[in-house]
């Protein structure tokens, strides 16, 4: 008995402590080494959001914010995968902002430095955008098929906002770096939610998530792809045979039958 309290004591410690290595502590070094460039799609982000929600305090002003960046299922597809992009930026109106902003910059900040920009953007627009697309399929369903569907009348909620990227990189970074803390405390939450408010907003959290964690496993098997060619690569080079490349200068006209 003591025994297992012992192991499952061990586990849990190196899992935190690895957690904590890779949520804090590596990302607090590259931003010591990157500077306050390395926050460039969190400013930009918190920013976006902050002058939406100032924009909509005026109704000329939210008609426009409404206009450039307001998603919902009852939209031509074309319009709103144009808007797609700029309601990440729109806050919704019910929903205090500046928790919201804390929480957007505190995931856009978080992902970009562990994951880069590029991933960054990649992850948080492919969440966004399969919520929007998977709410019309639903809605395509109809009501009941076991709680799937959706009714039309659905088709006039507006979208979930930056929410959807914020649940999505949140996931994505706590399922590449192994960290199961971060996963509870963010989708873990989003789950739970959705289970005992079920609305609109909580099935994109939950398609958010679920897209997240496939980009996540995906990324993680091609990088372990990229790894064991690399020490393949390196162990032909160590202990290889040099007959090919003798081969291949002896033959020039067949020196591409014999790229190692």
């Amino acid at each position: 008995m003591r025994a297992a309290l012992w192991r499952s004591a061990s586990f849990v410690g190196r899992t935190v402590r690895g957690e904590w290595y890779g949520i804090v502590v590596d990302p607090v070094r590259q931003l010591v080494r990157r500077g306050l460039s390395g926050l460039t799609l969190a400013f930009v982000a918190a920013f976006g959001v902050i002058f939406f929600h100032a924009l909509a305090q005026r109704p000329t002003g939210a008609v426009v914010v409404r206009v450039l960046g307001g998603v919902n299922a009852d939209l031509p597809l074309w319009l709103a995968l144009l808007r797609t992009p700029v309601s990440l930026y729109v806050p919704a109106l019910d929903l205090p902002v500046w928790a919201g902003i804390t929480q957007l910059f505190l995931a856009f900040a978080l992902a970009e430095l562990i994951l880069g920009r590029t991933r960054t953007l990649v992850v948080s627009y492919a969440t966004t955008l399969a919520g929007t697309l998977m709410v019309r399929v639903m809605i395509a369903l109809g009501a009941g098929w076991g709680g799937l569907g959706l009714p039309p009348g659905i088709g006039r909620v507006l979208d979930t906002g930056p929410s959807a990227a914020v649940v999505g990189l949140f996931t994505y970074v706590a399922v590449v770096r192994r960290a199961p803390v971060v996963f509870a405390l963010t989708s873990g939450s989003m789950v739970w939610e959705s289970v005992a408010v079920p609305n609109l907003a909580g099935r994109e959290h939950l398609i958010a998530i679920g897209v997240a964690i496939l980009l996540a496993l995906r990324g993680r098997a091609r990088s372990r792809s990229r790894l064991f060619a690399g020490l393949r690569r390196a162990r032909g080079v160590r202990g290889g045979d040099p007959a090919p490349l003798q081969r291949g200068i002896r033959h020039p006209d067949h020196l591409c039958e014999h790229p190692e």
